[in-house]
């Protein structure tokens, strides 16, 4: 009795035992089968984008007769101001420029002029200085009046996903005691992408007529051009579009005059221009043959550039961080 009730115990655990493998069995197979195996990550590749690069050779352009040959230069009152970088003309505050520093440095805006006086200080509360590059002054969002936008975009090792434009609305300076100080609390926040993965970059220009910005890359002899159109979202990312690729060595700075007519993009060496047909946008303008415009090369590390509010000509400024004993300087090239 005792022998058969062990046998049949034995016989009830081998087919459960044998049940329970098939069971087993069955669902892992189910399970390789839905979940592939676990694969060594791959990092995507930069996807393809096409530029158009114009047909005219850069080495054989001529000179503009536009401009006086040599500028006016002034030293900055502000001697703390070491690594400027980009320069924009006020277009409700008469004579007024904006110049900022770039990375690492306070997230501020100065106010000077043609003379390099201290006119003013204005500190953009909600944003910091990751590596401010350029600046430029145009129309937003309200008809009718005037915005900075000031250009976070640099990126020397090429690693950052986003890039930053932040936009603000003039401040009127009438009737206000200069030098100003002034806390900037309405900021906004502009995150762009490239099409073709992270790249440096240190020129921001303004269409006045649409209101596109276009950001130019800095590359050794190549500057691809970016545009994002307007409106452009506050609440997401906008991915720019490609415009052209010019064939020029490193830019530092660019700008759009305040009729939209004229285009200026420079290098520590040298400026390009461009005076654009009646009625042509800026990106066909960008695929026109420019002309040099003048620079003397009299800035140890020459930054920014932007026209004169009033069409009269155009600034230049210069970082001077890594050149002791020498001060910052704004150089006005006058119209003829």
């Amino acid at each position: 009795m005792t022998t058969r009730f062990s046998e049949n115990i034995m016989r009830y655990f081998v087919r459960t035992g044998l049940l329970c493998f098939l069971f087993f069995s069955f669902f892992s197979c189910k399970k390789g089968g839905i979940i592939p195996a676990k694969t060594t990550d791959t990092v995507a590749e930069t996807p393809q984008v096409t530029f158009t690069t114009p047909a005219y050779d850069p080495l054989l352009l001529d000179t503009s007769k536009a401009f006086e040959p040599a500028p006016i230069v002034n030293d900055l009152a502000r001697t703390d101001l070491a690594e400027i970088s980009g320069i924009a003309a006020s277009r409700i505050n008469p004579g007024i420029l904006y110049i900022h520093n770039d990375s690492g440095n306070p997230n501020q805006v100065y106010l000077t002029d043609g003379s390099g006086a201290d006119k003013g200080t204005l500190t953009l509360t909600p944003v910091s200085n990751r590596d401010w590059e350029d600046i430029a002054v145009g129309p937003g969002p309200v008809a009718g009046k005037s915005y900075v936008y000031v250009a976070d975009i640099g990126d020397n090792d090429s690693k950052y996903k986003s890039v930053f434009v932040y936009r603000f609305a003039e401040p009127h300076l009438t009737g206000k005691t200069l030098p100003l100080r002034l806390n900037i609390d309405t900021v906004d926040i502009i995150e762009l992408k490239y099409p073709d993965g992270p790249r440096n970059a240190e020129t921001l220009m303004v269409d006045p007529s649409t209101k596109d910005i276009y950001i130019a890359s800095k590359e050794s002899n190549a500057s691809k051009i970016y545009v994002a159109h307007y409106p452009q979202s506050t609440t997401s990312v906008t991915i720019m579009s490609p415009v052209v690729k010019l064939l020029f060595n490193k830019a530092t700075g660019g700008d759009i005059s305040p009729d939209g007519s004229e285009i200026l993009l420079r290098s520590k060496e040298r400026v390009w221009y461009w005076k654009l047909p009646a009625g042509t946008s800026i990106s066909a303008g960008l695929m026109t043959k420019p002309e040099h415009a003048p620079y003397t090369n009299n800035e140890p590390q020459g930054e920014g550039i932007g026209f004169a509010a009033d069409g009269s000509g155009y600034y230049t400024d210069t970082e001077v961080r890594n050149y002791p004993g020498m001060p910052a300087t704004i150089s006005f090239y006058k119209r003829k």
